[in-house]
């Protein structure tokens, strides 16, 4: 293999997504004299723009995709080669690609994102959506749809249920509240009135997703009448484009052929048991299954008993790291959810290759306030600090474990309002040893605190609360506050002038 080389590299990054253009650009920066290989598939990479350190470990920023020769005039000694990759030899430091040429690496980077979990293949009713030619293909069947079943919990699902207007929207999750990933059932009750409030005009666009949970008996359902003006994020990928932008379906008009205002019914924990079409049913034995009024295409059957009509099923499940190609004839070790394990160096099991976002899985002892999500943040966080790693080693300097793997944070929008996530906001891992306190104005904001054995370990604000900074040093110098008792949330105190 190794004596096909085109050309060696100092350093080689597989992956146009954020991870990959941020390990690009932070190892670009730093050792400008190197050579640099971006290998990725598409002709797009995704940018990060307009970036701001909004505390010590808070930050905002939005995705963008540009071509990639921006990245090249940028930096001269940075080569994109547009493929996919077919092989990685470990041995001979080489990778080959898809159209046939082998490129020899002395560091290697994987930031090859992941794909989303697909319901069944190679059904034409349904869809996943993970990038931007799914997205639109997805708008072109929706403007035909009547009603769609929408199954996953993340923020692609949530995005879109919020979204899609003039047609029904059936919304499987398997939980017992609306976007668990992020809430728990507190945070849903003071945002399911958004979900049936009158849509506002769209005025000025707003940023990032929003999401809601709620806490209904067990094989209940729920029906919303919604409005919309809503943004993801999404931790997806593709075998050939990337994830979608927090902006996806800016430009994209969702509607359905229904002239009637949205109507979306939530069905609480279940799962998907069985897709079929209507001919499969006409066929079927099981008489219980007839269409009940007119004939739909496709018939989905959740683990609830409940069967629904409907003209296309949306995939939005969560995501598998894409490691596909990187595997074969490798030794690889893999954590339990499918990523290349990583050490606190972001380096994998494997000699001079380190991995990236959502590709990877963070393997080092972690802090007791961070938690590993797949998100853009941490997407932007482990690609620059890839970089600095593969930097620091090939200089032989020392490095060590970033700040902001000392504490989880994440800011974002859901339905218009300002939400801020902090530590174990959800009581992670915490088990029944803490307490939550709560303060709660409805329609204007939601501040939960986690204490553990008097220490602030986590937090969820929602709207314009002003807190977020305090709350992040009361997180991270651990102070005990157990003399503040309730009035550590009580508005007629300035918390601040305690903590100055």
């Amino acid at each position: 293999m190794a004596d096909k080389k085109e050309k060696t590299f100092r350093f080689v990054i597989v992956g146009g997504g954020i991870a990959g253009v941020t390990c690009v650009e932070q190892l670009s920066s730093q050792i400008p004299s190197a050579d640099v290989a971006l290998i990725t598939a598409g002709p797009h990479i995704k940018a990060v723009t307009n970036y701001k350190q909004v505390s010590k470990t808070l930050e905002e920023f939005d995705v963008e995709e540009k071509p990639s020769s921006v990245l090249e005039d940028k930096f001269p000694n940075l080569t994109v080669i547009h493929s996919a990759v077919k092989s990685l030899y470990i041995q001979s430091h080489s990778v080959e690609t898809v159209d046939g040429r082998v490129f020899g690496y002395e560091k290697l980077c994987i930031c090859s994102g992941a794909r989303p979990k697909l319901l069944t293949q190679d059904n034409p009713y349904v869809l996943g959506i993970r990038d931007t030619d799914s997205a639109q293909e997805f708008q072109r069947q929706l403007s035909k749809a009547k009603r769609i079943v929408v199954v996953g919990n993340g923020g692609i699902a949530l995005e879109l249920v919020y979204e899609v207007e003039g047609c029904e929207v059936v919304w499987a999750v398997k939980d017992k509240a609306i976007g668990n990933t992020f809430f728990d059932a507190g945070a849903a009750q003071f945002l399911i009135p958004s979900l049936e409030a009158d849509k506002p005009e769209r005025a000025a666009p707003c940023k990032r997703t929003r999401y809601t949970t709620e806490q209904p008996a067990p094989g209940a359902s729920q029906t919303f009448k919604a409005d919309r003006n809503a943004r993801g994020h999404g931790s997806t990928a593709t075998e050939s484009g990337s994830a979608l932008g927090p902006d996806w379906h800016e430009g994209i008009v969702l509607q359905g052929a229904e002239q009637v205002p949205r109507r979306v019914s939530v069905e609480y924990q279940c799962e998907v048991e069985k897709i079929s079409t209507s001919e499969d049913l006409l066929n079927s034995p099981q008489q219980t299954l007839r269409p009940e009024n007119g004939s739909w295409p496709v018939y989905v059957q959740l683990t609830n008993g409940k069967t629904f009509g409907c003209d296309l099923v949306v995939s939005a499940t969560g995501v598998v790291p894409n490691t596909e190609p990187f595997l074969h004839g490798n030794k690889f070790a893999l954590a339990d959810d499918g990523g290349l394990q990583v050490d606190d160096h972001m380096m994998t099991s494997e000699p001079d290759v380190y991995a990236a976002g959502d590709v990877c899985t963070a393997c080092w002892e972690h802090s007791p306030l961070w938690q590993q999500m797949r998100l853009w943040t941490q997407a932007r966080q482990m690609g620059w600090y890839a970089g600095r790693c593969m930097a620091a080693h090939d200089l032989s300097e020392p490095i060590e474990l970033d700040f902001c793997f000392e504490l989880f944070s994440h800011i974002t929008k859901f339905f218009s309002y300002k939400v801020v996530l902090l530590g174990k906001f959800n009581g992670q891992g915490l088990g029944p040893d803490h307490e939550l306190l709560l303060r709660c104005t409805k329609g204007q904001e939601y501040v939960k605190v986690v204490l553990s054995g008097g220490r602030m370990v986590g937090a969820v604000l929602i709207g314009e609360t002003d807190l977020e900074e305090t709350f992040e040093n009361l997180i991270l110098n651990q102070m005990d506050l157990t003399r503040y008792g309730e009035d550590l949330l009580n508005p007629d105190i300035d918390i601040e002038d305690y903590f100055d």
